[in-house]
This record gives C-alpha cells, sequence and structure tokens, in this order.
C-alpha cells in the first residue's frame, strides 16, 4: 500500500483538526507524503469551504508546515475547486493564477437548470431530500443527469489534476431510491462521463471517506472493473477530515483495486504525478 493521500480537510475549511496536526499524524503513520486541500472558496460564504480572505492565510500555512516539515514528509497545498458553471470553477483564471501544487475538480452543487435554482447534494439525507423536492420537485432522475452534465462540464474545461468522488451522487440518490446504481440510465451516464474522464486523460481518486460510517467508496467498488477498463490512472485518497483517519480503509480500496486487475497507482514525488507498481505481496 502506497502511504500517501492528496484530498483532506483541516480547519481552514470543514475539517476538525488543524493542518499541523494532520502532517503529524502523517508522519507518525510513515507516510511519504500527504496534500492538504481545502474546499475552495465559492461566490457565497458556506459553512464548510475556504473562504476567499483566508486564501493567503492558508498558503502561507502550507509554506510554513512544509518548511517546517522539510526531511520528514513531502508536503503539498492543493485545493479540492468547486464546479458551479462556466464562471465558477477550477478552469477560471483566479484558480489557475493561486500558487497551488495540485487542483481537484469536484461538484457538489447542481443546479436546476430551468429556474437557475442550486442544491447541495452531499452532506445530511434529511437536507438532501429537502432540497431535492424544494428545486428539483422529487425528480431524483433529474438531479442526477443534471450532476453528471455539470461534473462531464467541469471535465471537457479542464484546470484540474483529478476528479474527486466521481460518483457521490449515488450516496444520497440511493438513499432516494435504493435501486438508483442498479439502473441502465444511471450505469449509461456514469459510463458515459467515465469515458469521458479517459479520453481527457484525467487521474481519479478512489475515496475511501465514507465506507466506515455508510458502507461506501468513491467510484463505488462495483465499478472498479470499469477504471480498469478504460486506463484511468488512479490514487487512493482518505477525504480526511480528522488527523486520525488519514488513512482509514485505504488498506481495503488497494486490495480491491488488485483484484480487478489494477497494477499502479498514482502519487507525487518532487513535485510531479508519478506512476508506481501496487505491491501484490
Amino acid at each position: 500500500m502506497d502511504l500517501c493521500t492528496y484530498h483532506s480537510h483541516c480547519d481552514f475549511c470543514d475539517g476538525k483538526a488543524p493542518a499541523e496536526d494532520f502532517v503529524k499524524a502523517t508522519i507518525e503513520a510513515g507516510f511519504h507524503s500527504y496534500g492538504i486541500s481545502s474546499h475552495s472558496p465559492l461566490p457565497f460564504e458556506t459553512r464548510w469551504s475556504l473562504s476567499k480572505r483566508n486564501v493567503e492565510a492558508y498558503l502561507m500555512e502550507i509554506k510554513r508546515l512544509r518548511e517546517k516539515y522539510a526531511g520528514q514528509i513531502e508536503l503539498y497545498g492543493g485545493m479540492e475547486i468547486d464546479y458551479l458553471n462556466d464562471d465558477w470553477g477550477p478552469a477560471v483564471e483566479y484558480f489557475q493564477r493561486l500558487p497551488l501544487d495540485y487542483r481537484i475538480g469536484s461538484v457538489h452543487l447542481v443546479t436546476e437548470e430551468q429556474t437557475g435554482e442550486m442544491m447541495d447534494m452531499d452532506g445530511k439525507f434529511e437536507d438532501f431530500r429537502e432540497n431535492l423536492r424544494l428545486v428539483f420537485h422529487d425528480d431524483l432522475k433529474c438531479l442526477v443527469k443534471a450532476y453528471f452534465k455539470a461534473s462531464s462540464r467541469m471535465v471537457e474545461l479542464g484546470g484540474f489534476d483529478f476528479v474527486a468522488h466521481l460518483d457521490k451522487i449515488s450516496m444520497n440518490g440511493s438513499l432516494m431510491d435504493s435501486t438508483l446504481t442498479e439502473q441502465e440510465w444511471y450505469n449509461r451516464l456514469l459510463w458515459d462521463y467515465m469515458s469521458l474522464i479517459a479520453e481527457k486523460g484525467v487521474m481519479v481518486e478512489v475515496n475511501t471517506k465514507a465506507y466506515t460510517r455508510k458502507g461506501m467508496m468513491f467510484p463505488n467498488v462495483k465499478y472498479f472493473k470499469w477504471l480498469k477498463e478504460l486506463n484511468i490512472p488512479v490514487m487512493v485518497n482518505s477525504d480526511a477530515h480528522l488527523p486520525q483517519l488519514i488513512n482509514d480503509n485505504r488498506a481495503l480500496a488497494f486490495e480491491w483495486l488488485r483484484e480487478v486487475g489494477i497494477k499502479s497507482t498514482m502519487r507525487l514525488h518532487q513535485g510531479a504525478w508519478v506512476e508506481v507498481p501496487i505491491d501484490n505481496k
């Protein structure tokens, strides 16, 4: 198992501890590299994203920690950037000009095309259910289509290194309809999205954060074979919000990747993405 993770959140956004606590935890766990990736600023204030006024302080703290722990771990500063529309996402000039080591492309907020209203498809199911009623009038299929349309547009525009939790819509969506990921239309949308990712040469993370509480990884484990079939470069990230969870369920993800015949994952080394073999021992 390659000891690295590049998707994590500290108290600059919705993480539950200072960035330094995460760095110390990764060093103690024997990680060779680690990336901090706070949720990007949005054009409105939220409780879970980095405020634009704190971006400079965020970057300065990563620089301080990189210097303090030099020689103990390769530390990288990234950002999980939400795609909202063509005017706000990883490809826009503001995010491209930030001195980041890498960028993550992500969709959490989905817009209903006719009204222009936006809903958060992540978070608590109770909120999801209410937002689905208010914004998409209980039309789950319409929401899912809008999610994959936005995600595909994000990939077309580019400007980021890897896609975060590419089928995250299934987390709450499956609680609305337990058969969601078994339906042909859903699988066609996901296949088309993953095919576009492959065409554009974008990396994808296997996100292990929700496995302990919800028994889910993203992408869903049953789609690992599609990662293999489409030859999509992958990495395994814990998306940790607590220092003690920086390696949570990663070993299990590596085991399942090996089972479908995936032989390598991606890591950052001396500032560049490199492919490393999965240890089959």
